[in-house]
């Protein structure tokens, strides 16, 4: 692939490949689906049950990434680009949601701070590290990975200004000029308002990468040929989605209910289980597919995945959660994450801003975005 290829917009349906080996391994997960209901049904321990169901997940984001794109495929890029917007990220919406209904608010938002820290340093570092190996550089577009850094420069700003709005809050609450319940109620309007801004702002990034200005991205459906063959089935990718969802779901439910056992048993926090644990579980189907195609030497299909499946949960999922929160007794959830999460999605969109600034990656790029990601994985784990 040559430098000239554009990088795919972040609601673009991505092309599908041949079942490479780990795609294969991760359909070898299925097996504990049922594994993980037979734990909870004999009441095999929160651990046990919180392991299987996380593994299961796995393949069926796969699953759902897949017939997504299939389906992406047949109905064209501009209602391809919608559904792909739409469960892009479905595996980490269910668990989120699941996460939400029961109130546990602190791990949803570690959830989505680690898919989006997770996929732009982990993801995108390992993809950079193992596609470098052997070669003196990669390329990719440099116009269409700037646009992605910039919706993530966005995102960050999101997050930025609830924290920052809570100090300044705090602040006058102790000098008696704020009340606790007016605080509260300034919160949530804030990060209400907040995410229609991130929503109309991913909104828009579809309408320029779909229609306006479809021609800088148009590169990258010549760059990975389809396979020869019949058209996907339109009716079979539908129903394997349907099964597909519903099963995540179903053991979301499960690993969501043994989250907090999980965490007491292994003596970390909740968030730490969210961040790492928890998002990684998500985003693991994407995680093989952004490495394999930078093995390819596809840099610009493996920037969309990892920069484009961050900039889904920042825009698309963040928001989505905000506005169903407040059709859930449990109260509407904030944008107020904790400072430490808030550096680290800074540092982690600064990372990969001067990593794609120049067009060009090799392989200690990706070591330096990877030990960025332990960096923070280690305080995380460490953080009270």
């Amino acid at each position: 692939m040559d430098a000239a290829t554009a990088l795919p917009a972040p609601g673009a349906p991505r092309r599908r490949l041949p079942l490479a080996a780990p795609e294969r391994l991760l359909l070898v997960l299925l097996a504990f689906i049922p594994l993980a209901a037979l734990a909870a049904w004999l009441d095999w321990g929160a651990v046990t049950v919180f392991a299987f169901a996380g593994l299961a997940i796995v393949p069926l984001a796969g699953l759902m990434g897949g017939a997504t794109e299939r389906l992406s495929a047949r109905l064209g890029p501009g209602v391809g680009g919608l559904l792909n917007a739409t469960f892009g990220n479905a595996a980490e919406l269910i668990l989120a949601l699941v996460a939400l209904q029961q109130g546990l608010f602190d791990v949803v938002k570690a959830s989505l701070t680690g898919s989006i820290i997770g996929n732009i340093l982990l993801v995108l570092g390992g993809s950079i590290l193992l596609g470098g190996l052997g070669r003196e550089k990669q390329v990719f577009d440099r116009a269409a990975a700037a646009a992605g850094a910039t919706l993530l420069a966005l995102a960050a700003v999101g997050l930025v200004v609830p924290a920052v709005f809570h100090l300044v809050a705090d602040a006058a609450v102790r000098g008696a000029m704020f009340t606790p319940e007016r605080e509260t109620a300034s919160e949530h309007s804030l990060s209400l308002l907040i995410a229609i801004v991130l929503f109309a702002a991913y909104l828009l990034s579809l309408v320029f990468s779909l229609k306006t200005h479809r021609h800088l991205y148009a590169g990258q459906a010549h760059a990975a040929p389809a396979p020869a063959g019949p058209a996907p089935s339109v009716g079979r990718a539908a129903v394997t989605l349907a099964i597909a969802t519903a099963l995540v779901a179903w053991m979301s439910e499960l690993l969501v209910g043994a989250v907090e056992e999980t965490a007491a048993v292994a003596g970390v926090s909740e968030v730490f289980v969210g961040v790492v644990v928890v998002a990684i579980i998500g985003n693991a189907a994407e995680h093989s597919t952004a490495i394999l195609m930078a093995m390819k030497n596809q840099m610009d299909l493996a920037l969309h995945i990892a920069i484009g499946s961050s900039i889904q949960i920042a825009l698309f999922v963040a928001p989505v959660l905000v506005f169903v929160s407040y059709c859930l007794p449990g109260g509407p959830m904030d944008l107020r994450f904790t400072p430490f999460e808030v550096l680290a999605v800074g540092v982690a969109v600064g990372a990969v801003s001067l990593v794609s600034q120049d067009g060009e990656s090799n392989w200690l790029e990706g070591a330096f975005l990877v030990a960025v990601y332990l960096v923070l994985a280690i305080a995380f784990f460490y953080l009270p």
